[in-house]
């Protein structure tokens, strides 16, 4: 089972963890997170309809791998897979999972709020909004950045709002 899988079809949170089990009778914890489209946006009056991802193929994967190798080497895991759908995307839609397994819920909890505040500031990925009044590329948020950083890593992505 690969780590990363990069897709435009929806994935199965069932099937996906059974898979991860499977291949390691050690795992005593997995956490998962699914990440779902908003039909609200901050900032936004208008409902989104829509949200296009776009990535660059090859490499969105490959940081995505760096992310996984670095929370291997912070926590105890046993595995750990990231699936994040690109292309349009309704309202309500899943948008990514996040797998984190280990022997103990602890690390498993950890390492899985680890790689989602990575995912939302490191991996390259681009975020368009279809709203009533038209489209907008997300911005990156003040909040993401800080979220990364109380495990060490600065981001800088977000503009300052000031």
């Amino acid at each position: 089972m690969p780590r990363v899988s990069i897709q435009t079809q929806d994935f199965d949170l069932s099937a996906e963890t059974a898979a991860l089990r499977a291949a390691d009778g050690g795992i005593g914890a997995v956490v998962a997170f699914v990440g779902t489209v908003r039909d609200l946006t901050h900032g936004q009056p208008q409902a989104v309809s829509l949200m296009e991802l776009e990535h660059y193929p090859g490499m969105t994967e490959a940081a995505i791998e760096a992310m996984i190798d670095e929370a291997f080497r912070r926590f105890d895991l046993r595995a750990a897979r990231v699936v994040h759908r690109v292309g349009p995307l309704a309202a309500r839609e899943q948008i990514v999972l996040v797998l984190a397994a280990s022997g103990h819920r602890g690390q498993a909890f950890q390492a899985c709020e680890f790689l989602m505040d990575y995912l939302k500031t490191q991996a390259p990925f681009w975020k368009k909004e279809h709203t009533a009044a038209g489209a907008h590329w997300v911005d990156a948020r003040v909040a993401d950045d800080a979220a990364l950083a109380r495990w060490g890593i600065a981001a800088g992505n977000a503009a300052d709002p000031a």
